[in-house]
């Protein structure tokens, strides 16, 4: 009888331990995806500020048509892309495109007081910060999540239920170059 109790116990006890661990990668899952999401939202509200941003710079930089060219065309890249990886991908060099219209606008004082400008430069800011934050968010979850994988007991259930390490975003090696600061 108390070996029938202490069996019963012990099953009770397993089946605990596979429900708590199987929700456990569900919940890390879903924040995974969630934060993928997020990242997403936040590339597209600056794929759809571009297009405001070119024809704001435009008007003052007519002979700079190769940056625009490159901005459209990463715009457009990202646009096309099918999946995260693409669209971080053309993000990046968004980000890139990006950061030659700014220049640009060093060399156009009055570009650089108009208040459409400012404003959509303003925006961009708010959302670079949003996209950074997002990256963190999802680089965090999938620390979580890969040391619910790694560590006693969660490996075991791991195995059992497939639930194999995952990837972090990476900064690409052109974004770690360090920022050339000049005076003239």
């Amino acid at each position: 009888m108390v070996l029938g109790w202490i069996i019963g116990v012990i099953i009770v006890i397993v089946a605990i331990a596979f429900i708590v661990y199987y929700n456990r990668f569900v919940v890390l899952g879903n924040r995974i995806d969630n934060s993928l999401s997020q990242i997403d939202v936040q590339l597209h509200k600056r794929a759809d500020l571009v297009p405001n941003l070119v024809k704001t710079v435009q008007g003052y930089a007519k002979h700079e048509k190769g940056i625009m060219k490159d901005v459209t065309e990463a715009r457009k890249a990202f646009l096309g892309a099918n999946d995260m990886k693409g669209k971080v991908k053309a993000g990046n060099m968004m980000q890139e495109a990006l950061k030659s219209i700014f220049a640009i606008a060093e060399n156009y004082p009055q570009l650089r007081a108009n208040e459409n400008f400012l404003h959509l430069q303003q925006e961009l800011a708010a959302i670079e910060d949003k996209i950074a934050y997002s990256r963190q968010f999802y680089n965090d979850s999938i620390l979580s999540y890969n040391n619910s994988v790694e560590q006693f007991p969660g490996v075991f259930f791991a195995r059992i239920y497939n639930a194999k390490e995952k990837e972090y975003l990476k900064i690409p090696t052109e974004a770690k170059a360090v920022v050339k600061v000049e005076f003239d």
